[in-house]
Formats: C-alpha cells, structure tokens, sequence
C-alpha cells in the first residue's frame, strides 16, 4: 500500500488542514522543518522517508484564486523524483488539459470542482487523471451523477472525508468499504483520519491501494521506521 504525504496550500504556505475548515487553516509548525515554506516542508518529509509521490492540494485556486503554479514548478524542480498529484479546481476541460500539458504530474479533478461529468468524460483515457469522491460529514459534494455512475471514474479513486482531516478520529472505514466495493476493481485511496501504522494495517487489510496522510507525520505518529516496515 502506498503512503503519499499530502501538502495545503495557502498564500504561498503549507497549512495544517483540519476538518475542512479552510479559512481556519493556518500555517504549519511541524519537527520535519523551520517554517511553512513549500520547499522546506516537502524537504523535511523526505528526510523521513523517500516518498515517491506526493498530494499537493492548492487551495488558493481551488477557491477561484490565482493559485500556486511557480510554487508548484518551482517543486517540481528541486524534487524531480517525486510525482505529484495536484488537486487546483480544475473544473472545465480546457483548465484540466492546460495543467496536463504545463506538468508532468497527476491531475486530481476534486468532486466539489465539477459541475457534471463533462471533465471526466472529455479525459477518459487521460492515465495521468485522479477523481477525488470529496465528503462532508454524510453529504457528497459534487454532482450526484458522478458518484453514481461508476462507469465515469479514472482508474485511481481518492475517498476524501474532509470532516476527518487533520482530527485525529481515524478513517471512516464504512464508506471506504463501500466505495471500494463499487469501485469495479478500481485503486482506491483513503484521505482523511489516519492515526498512526495500526489504520495503516487496517487500511491495508481492507485492500485499500493507497492513503493520504499529513497530520500523523508531522506528529511523528508515523516515523520513519513504520514506513519502512510497511514498504
């Protein structure tokens, strides 16, 4: 199963995402760095382990703003080794094959972004295409028909539980299974709630392909030594 660090930003800074509540964020004090700077945040998460792919979600453009591409170029740069998968509100297929052709990483088309399945269906066979299924509590956002018509979804799947970021209350199991279960053999990856290597061990069992965490790294509730052994 793989793990993959997951970077907020915001005004030029990494936050610290809680619940979902992103005009409460603020920037991220953390043992792996001095600062909030992107460069040395992802720096210091390296030095914990040698991650291959890494979740930035850009929340400056995913509210309308002008977003973070030097920052995200700039990373891309110093750190070639990592693929990453950015989340921008991309929300039309002219936005999404746009990014695609500026970078070399993963578009994720975040479900609160899309207004139908226009997206989606325009990049069908994109490989470089990743669906956030985002939730709330028990509301989905974004077009019910996206959630329900499995036939749409790229080949990789992200469970969002927005509610569970950065609260420490664990993943929430229920819908992971569920949405796993209609996946069709699709990669599912759980975002939101991991504690510490027993979720992981959890997650794993349940045969999920991949987890976003941030939180429990920065805590040190997963060090190191616990991803090596799950590697």
């Amino acid at each position: 199963m793989e793990v993959i660090p997951v970077i907020d930003l915001k005004g030029g800074e990494v936050v610290h995402a809680r619940r979902g509540e992103r005009a409460a964020y603020r920037p991220i004090e953390t043992p792996l760095a001095v600062g909030s700077a992107p460069a040395a945040v992802l720096s210091g998460l390296l030095g914990l382990f040698p991650f291959r792919k890494v979740y930035v979600a850009d929340l400056d453009a995913i509210a309308g703003g002008s977003g973070h591409e030097a920052v995200l170029a700039d990373l891309a740069a110093r750190f070639p080794s990592v693929e990453f998968w950015v989340d921008n509100g991309a929300a039309t297929v002219a936005a999404a094959r746009g990014w695609l052709a500026r970078h070399p990483g993963v578009l994720v088309l975040g479900s609160e972004s899309q207004a139908d399945l226009s997206v989606l269906t325009a990049l069908a066979r994109e490989p470089r295409v990743v669906l956030s299924l985002d939730f709330r509590g028990e509301d989905f956002w974004g077009p019910p028909s996206l959630l329900a018509e499995v036939s749409h979804w790229p080949a990789r799947v992200i469970a969002m539980t927005l509610a569970r970021v950065g609260g420490g209350a664990g993943p929430d199991f229920a819908r992971l299974a569920e949405i796993t279960a209609r996946a069709e053999g699709r990669a599912v990856y759980a975002a939101g709630g991991v504690r510490d290597a027993a979720d992981l061990a959890h997650l794993a069992a349940a045969g999920i392909a991949g987890v976003l965490v941030a939180s429990a790294l920065h805590a040190g509730a997963l060090d190191g030594a616990a991803l090596a052994r799950l590697a």
